[in-house]
This record gives C-alpha cells, sequence and structure tokens, in this order.
C-alpha cells in the first residue's frame, strides 16, 4: 500500500482538518482585533491563495484512486472555491479605509489611459466600412478619461463630500459612455473588426467598473442609489459583449494575483452592480 495513502484521512492534513485550522485561526485573529482589512490588498491575496493551494492540493487526483474517492474530491474542491469565494475580498472594495480607495482609483488611472490609447489606434485595425461607426462610439473616450483621472486625484487629495461627488457623476457618465459604445460596436458586421472594437473598449469598460465598484465602497447607500439611477443604460444589457476572461486577466495583471482569484472578483464585481442598479 502507498505509505502516503493514510494522509488524506490524517486530522493534521485532511482537507476538513486545514478548514477547522482555518476557521480556528481567523477566529483568533477575531478575538484579537485583526482582521483581513487591516492587511493590504496584495497581503489578503497571498494569505487566501495560500489556503487555495494548500487545500487543492490535498485534492490533487491520484491515479490509482477509485471513482467513489474521485467524485468525493470533486464535490470537495466545489467546497474549496465556495470557500475562497467567500472568504476573498475584492481587493477594491472591502475592508479598506477612505484614502486607501482614492489611492487605489488613482492606481488604476495609468491602465485607464493606456487602454483609451489603444481605443484611439484600434480604428486603423478595422474595415474601411466600420472604423467610422467605431470612432464614433468612442469618441468621447478621451474626453471622459482624462476628467476621470482628475476627479480621483482630485479626491485623493481632498477626499471631502464634494470632490466625491464629482467624481461619482464622473464614473458613472464614463461608465454609461462604455456601455453605448459596446451596443454600438456590436452592430459592425465584419467579425475581424467587431472582436477589435469590443476587445479595445472591454478593456476601458473593465477598468471603469473597477473604479465604479471602488467608488461605490465609499459611497452611501442614498448615493449609490442616485448614481444607479443615472444610469440609463444597464451593465446587464452589455453583457453578453464581455469577454469575462479577458477582464480577468486585467485585473490578475494589475492586482498581482493568480487568474482564478481575478475571475471570481469579477464576476463579483459585476454582480454587485447590477443588483446596485447599474
Amino acid at each position: 500500500m502507498n505509505p502516503l495513502s493514510n494522509i488524506w484521512n490524517h486530522p493534521r492534513t485532511s482537507a476538513a482538518g486545514l478548514l477547522i485550522a482555518v476557521v480556528t485561526v481567523a477566529g483568533v485573529f477575531a478575538q484579537q482585533g485583526v482582521t483581513l482589512g487591516d492587511a493590504g490588498a496584495g497581503t489578503v491575496v497571498a494569505l487566501i491563495s495560500a489556503i487555495a493551494t494548500a487545500l487543492l492540493g490535498l485534492l490533487a487526483r491520484d491515479p490509482g484512486e477509485t471513482a467513489r474517492e474521485r467524485n468525493s474530491k470533486d464535490a470537495a474542491r466545489l467546497g474549496v472555491w465556495l470557500l475562497i469565494a467567500l472568504l476573498l475580498p475584492l481587493p477594491w472594495i472591502e475592508g479598506c479605509s477612505g484614502a486607501t480607495v482614492a489611492q487605489d482609483i488613482v492606481n488604476w488611472t495609468p491602465s485607464l489611459e493606456s487602454a483609451v490609447a489603444t481605443v484611439d489606434s484600434t480604428a486603423a485595425l478595422l474595415a474601411p466600412a466600420d472604423a467610422p461607426i467605431f470612432t464614433a462610439a468612442t469618441t468621447g473616450f478621451d474626453a471622459a478619461s482624462s476628467l476621470l483621472v482628475a476627479q480621483a486625484k482630485a479626491y485623493l487629495a481632498d477626499p471631502g463630500a464634494g470632490t466625491l461627488a464629482q467624481l461619482q457623476t464622473q464614473v458613472v457618465t464614463f461608465e454609461q459612455q462604455v456601455n453605448a459604445a459596446l451596443l454600438q460596436a456590436a452592430k459592425i458586421v465584419n467579425p475581424a473588426s467587431q472582436q477589435h472594437a469590443l476587445a479595445a473598449i472591454q478593456a476601458v469598460g473593465t477598468i471603469v467598473t473597477a473604479i465604479l465598484a471602488l467608488v461605490q465602497s465609499i459611497s452611501s447607500k442614498s448615493q449609490i442609489a442616485r448614481m444607479a439611477a443615472s444610469s440609463s443604460l444597464k451593465l446587464a444589457a452589455v453583457r453578453p459583449y464581455f469577454d469575462d476572461a479577458r477582464s480577468a486577466e486585467i485585473v490578475a495583471a494589475h492586482y498581482g494575483e493568480p487568474l482564478t482569484l481575478a475571475r471570481i472578483q469579477v464576476a463579483d464585481a459585476q454582480r454587485q452592480a447590477i443588483s446596485a442598479g447599474f
């Protein structure tokens, strides 16, 4: 018999045992007044990545295992991912102070400016008949990006009610422009042109959605309701034109985190935005 076969049932090395250990450690942290929100996003991601690696490592398939054992491990893997989804806060919306959120918003702005620059150069890649449609759909991106970057920096410098209100207005305005652009680009018939157009717009949209989530996290319920009320083009209407894998790649690269965790975060951000009425 494989000398390692009993490791799965050992209380200190089984998935169940490790889950108990995680909960126990979390309880000790809570008693001491320590929360994951006190750590930076990178620290939180690293901790949960380690938990995921340990748990999924314990559930790795053995070539000699039975079908029943495989089914049991598959069920356990699903439980692990559900646990991770519960443990993992979006790095841009959980347990952060206003100053931290403001800095996170500003940290996104170079990526936003780069994505908008890509939009500006994308028209040259499209079929001649499609370029004017794309250009008309995205014509306001440069101005909207500049205003959002300026408002983000203004809020970081002076995180008051006035600058927050301006930031709320600008991020919703840009989000609406992105949604409208996606709907227009979807009308492009040429498959290659449509793919280029949607990819370029989505890159901008992913970042704007991340910033919107950040702004939501520092806004009151009434402020979020007001923001959502001014969103006539809802995220649900443009969801079919989003490539979730690409959005996850953008988020993972920005936060320096595993792609699997970024996928969970992107899905959660979209769910929360739609639930809030955006």
